[in-house]
């Protein structure tokens, strides 16, 4: 068994154990869950992770299909990681059984018929997200926002950002225009001027603050952002080969903690050159923002009612029509059998 992090205690009831979930109906089958006796390999599909991150050393070194092959099962890269709303989509269509998301695309998506379990959690980003604004912008608070133009994901983080953000700032949402734009085609809009900030976190937020030409008005830590980085597992997979979902998760939560302690080593996994590389003075501030994140642990308590805050609050902000209830959607990833 792997280490809680630090003040985590025994896990909630509210949790699923996989007992629970075999009393629910099952999600249908894929070309995974047909196998054909104990011999046969499992297919795990698995969104391309592109050139950082643990996934991504762990598909160039084949270390997470060595991992894997313990429990049966071998990886089959599909796709590629992006938004989790898609992601979402896609495992609640059995054409995907894992993907990586946050706490607040997650309960937007749960608000639909979801067809996954979220099964582990790593803290907030307090350093990668926030409220980002050019150098010289003349925005130099939240409240600076007032009248402003700021780019958002609908009903995903960047929304959770703005609208946490002002509530804090005790500024009425409809105060500040949302543009709502997919996260890859903001930032012409933003470094054009067409948008006056952009809420965002570090995928993006990276390169924008790298630059040296945009800095966070307020980042996650100012802004109180409970926006938890989640990952996802198709229910029907997790009913049929628990071994396997547990030893996915032993290996995330490994190697996130070998990337901690050495950032450099997860970036650039493949290619230092390119539109995916991360340099100069971005790869500084990667490297920064990772050594002081989370790492991937069991979903506790703690955890489940910051969850559920979240979820109270976009019910609040009417993102969701009423809240989700997100314990009802989570996996006690200790208890697998």
């Amino acid at each position: 068994m792997n280490p809680h992090r630090p003040g985590r205690t025994a896990l909630a009831p509210a949790l699923l154990t996989v007992t629970a979930l075999l009393a629910l109906s099952a999600c249908g089958t894929s070309e995974a869950d047909s196998g054909t006796g104990a011999a046969s390999t499992v297919t795990v599909r698995i969104p391309d992770p592109g050139n950082s991150g643990v996934l991504a050393v762990g598909k160039k070194d084949g270390s997470l299909d060595k991992a894997l092959g313990k429990a049966g099962a071998k990886v089959e890269w599909t796709g590629s990681a992006g938004p989790f709303a898609p992601a979402a989509q896609a495992m609640n269509a059995d054409q995907l059984d894992f993907a990586t998301g946050s706490i607040t695309s997650g309960v937007t998506s749960l608000a639909q018929r979801p067809g996954f379990k979220f099964f582990t959690a790593v803290d907030p980003d307090a350093a990668g997200e926030g409220i980002l604004v050019r150098n010289g912008s003349g925005i130099d608070s939240v409240a600076g926002l007032v009248g402003k133009k700021v780019a958002v994901n609908q009903g995903g983080t960047g929304e959770y950002l703005l609208l946490k953000a002002l509530a804090k700032a005790g500024i009425p949402a409809d105060k500040v225009e949302r543009v709502y734009l997919r996260p890859d085609q903001t930032a012409a809009v933003f470094n054009a001027g067409k948008v006056d900030a952009w809420a965002v976190w570090a995928t993006y937020a990276v390169a924008e603050i790298g630059s040296g030409k945009a800095h966070f008005v307020a980042d996650g830590a100012a802004i109180g952002s409970d926006n938890y980085s989640l990952n996802a597992v198709r229910t029907g997979f997790a009913e049929k080969y628990p071994e396997i979902v547990k030893a996915l998760y032993r290996y995330l939560h490994d190697a996130s903690v070998r990337e901690k302690k050495d950032p450099a080593a997860y970036l650039n996994v493949f290619t230092d050159v390119g539109p995916t590389a991360v340099t100069g003075k971005a790869e500084e501030v990667q490297r920064a923002i990772i050594a002081k994140g989370g790492t991937v642990d069991p979903i506790g308590p703690e955890d489940i009612e910051r969850f559920e805050a979240v979820a109270a609050f976009y019910a609040e902000q009417k993102v969701t029509k009423g809240q989700v209830d997100v314990a009802a959607h989570l996996l006690d990833v200790e208890k697998l059998t």
